[in-house]
């Protein structure tokens, strides 16, 4: 992965840059941002330029035997944590058995979800994770010598994932790393890590995007796009290309999660103000549906998110400024009509009670208590 090949984001990368150039390399960095704007494609690019044999000032060669095998992600001084989900049966797994399965990945996307790669490596429910005898493989590894490059180098991608006894014994090698050791963090949620890893990691802020750079990216990669097309998916993107990306999907989970967000909504309007019972029975078999194994917890979760950002794009919907709304067009003329139940009297209390609900289907909580309890309360907070 060059520095090149990555859209935007050019003061991270004058940051590696200089860090490799002054001889300053910090050994634990930890690349937090939204997800979506390239913070593991920076982590890889960054490596492989600490690797390269014949870096340039601004990249690394790309040809070198260090970079032709960074390319394959196959350096034996590179090496990857992330999340997995245990497969029926077995009694452990570590990130090593699903290695083949993230390079394919990463080479094919670069910018991808972490619902994409359950996806890519299991079709059941459970959500992701870094299981406790992955410390023990991060040990094994790191105690070794370097093969080949003067650095190792260990790329954890959403480290909020840790399991909490295998974040404590990172958190020991944090504290007495080996030597020419490099850990590079990856996180869309660095609230969620233990704060004593925080403490000890270097953070770099990776900021979203900005619209004229999503705009071109769209434009290099997509042919038959107009101008007007991508400006607009660049705008509604909000910093995120990989939202941009799923924007232009055809049938993708925006959609899906929209489809949602107004049967809910309208149903729970029905409910609250004509005291419908057909209605009610829909609105409990909706919860069921949403609840169901074959949704999954993640994208539970996501649709949640979702409906936060409705909400708050609905009640700013309200302000009268388009430049402010982030929404489709389909989004859009639902919103015409939705967004004068979206006020100053429920708004606040509306995004709580989906954030409640996110942070309990994180937790394990049974999804449909979680989600009939959610639609009651939006029948009443509607009706404010």
């Amino acid at each position: 992965m060059l520095f090149s090949q990555i859209i935007g984001q050019q003061e991270v990368k004058d940051r590696f840059i200089r860090s490799v150039s002054e001889g300053r390399i910090p050994h634990a960095q930890l690349l937090s941002g939204p997800e979506g704007v390239g913070k593991l494609p920076l982590a890889i690019a960054y490596a492989q330029y600490i690797c390269c044999e014949h870096r340039g000032a601004r990249d690394a060669c790309g040809v070198c035997p260090s970079c032709l095998k960074y390319n394959k992600l196959a350096h034996p001084d590179l090496h990857f944590v992330f999340p997995i989900i245990k497969p029926a049966g077995k009694q452990s797994a570590v990130c090593d058995d699903f290695m083949g399965d993230f390079r394919k990945l990463v080479q094919e996307k670069t910018y991808f979800s972490v619902d994409e790669w359950y996806s890519r490596i299991s079709g059941d429910a459970k959500q992701g994770m870094i299981y406790t005898n992955e410390s023990e493989e991060i040990v094994r590894k790191l105690s070794m010598k370097t093969y080949e490059a003067e650095y190792k180098v260990m790329i954890v991608w959403l480290p909020e994932k840790l399991h909490e006894s295998a974040a404590n014994k990172l958190l020991k090698i944090l504290e007495e790393p080996y030597e020419k050791t490099l850990f590079l963090l990856v996180s869309n949620a660095p609230d969620a890590i233990i704060t004593t890893i925080l403490s000890r990691t270097q953070r770099i802020q990776v900021p979203g995007l900005a619209d004229a750079e999503i705009k071109q990216a769209l434009l290099d990669r997509h042919d038959g796009l107009t101008e007007a097309e991508a400006a607009d998916v660049a705008r509604i993107a909000g910093g995120s290309y990989l939202r941009a990306e799923m924007l232009l999907e055809d049938g993708n989970e925006s959609r899906v999660n929209f489809d949602r967000f107004v049967t809910i909504m309208r149903l729970a309007w029905q409910v609250g103000n004509r005291k419908d019972h057909a209605s009610l029975k829909t609105l409990r078999k909706w919860a069921d549906d949403i609840a169901a194994s074959s949704v999954g917890r993640e994208r539970q979760k996501k649709f949640l998110q979702y409906a936060q950002r409705m909400v708050r794009e609905n009640f700013i919907y309200n302000l009268h400024q388009a430049d402010l709304n982030y929404m489709t067009s389909y989004e859009s003329d639902f919103s015409v009509r939705f967004s004068p139940f979206i006020n100053e009297r429920n708004v606040e209390q509306l995004v709580a009670e989906l954030a409640l609900a996110e942070r309990h289907i994180e937790q394990n909580v049974n999804a449909k208590m979680v989600f009939f309890d959610l639609v009651l309360k939006i029948i009443m907070l509607l009706k404010k």
